[in-house]
C-alpha cells in the first residue's frame, strides 16, 4: 500500500465513520428525527427521516469499507446538498452561525466525497478485492457525483417547503 492508498483509507474510513454515526442517533431517534423533518419543513417526515438512517447507515458502512464507494460518495454528496438546500445555506458559510449553522461543514463533506468518487476506494478496499476497483476513472467519478447532487436536489423539490415559522436570516 503506498500514501495515496493510505491517504484514501483514512479518508473513507473517517467518512464512513462520521455517516455511521448520524445514521446510528437518526436510527435511535426515529421519533425525534421524525420531528425534527416535520420541524424544517420535510413532507412525509417518517419516512424521510427512516430513508435518512438508512442512508446514513448504508453510506457509512459502504465507504468505511470501500464497497461500491463512488455510489457511496455519491449518496453522501445527495445527503449533502439536502442539508446544504434545507437547513444550511441560510446561515452563510461559517458552522459556527446561529440558528441553522452554516455549510462549511456539509460542503467539507460534500467535497471529500467528491475526491473519494474520482479517485476511487484505494488498495484496502473491498472494492480492490473483487477486481472493481479500477472500474471507474475520474470522469466517471465526476459523473457519479454530479447525479449525487442530481438525487438531493429532487428529494429537495419532492419532500421539502421551506417552513414559514422558519427563524434564520432569510426566512
Amino acid at each position: 500500500m503506498n500514501a495515496i492508498d493510505t491517504a484514501l483509507l483514512i479518508l473513507r474510513v473517517w467518512l464512513g465513520f462520521v455517516m455511521l454515526a448520524h445514521g446510528i442517533n437518526h436510527a435511535r431517534s426515529i421519533d425525534g428525527t421524525t420531528s425534527w423533518f416535520e420541524s424544517k419543513g420535510f413532507r412525509q417526515p417518517r419516512m424521510n427521516a427512516q430513508a435518512s438512517a438508512a442512508g446514513e447507515l448504508a453510506i457509512g458502512l459502504g465507504l468505511a469499507a470501500g464497497l461500491l464507494t463512488s455510489f457511496a460518495a455519491a449518496g453522501l454528496i445527495a445527503t449533502m446538498t439536502v442539508a446544504f438546500g434545507s437547513i444550511h445555506r441560510f446561515a452563510g458559510f461559517f458552522v459556527f452561525k446561529r440558528p441553522d449553522e452554516g455549510y462549511e461543514y456539509v460542503a467539507t463533506l460534500a467535497v471529500a466525497a467528491l475526491a473519494l468518487a474520482m479517485l476511487g476506494p484505494g488498495a484496502a478496499s473491498i472494492d480492490n478485492a473483487i477486481g472493481i476497483d479500477g472500474t471507474f476513472d475520474e470522469w466517471t467519478g465526476l459523473i457519479i457525483a454530479v447525479v449525487g447532487v442530481a438525487a438531493g436536489a429532487a428529494q429537495l423539490a419532492a419532500f421539502w417547503r421551506r417552513p414559514t415559522n422558519d427563524p434564520s436570516p432569510a426566512g
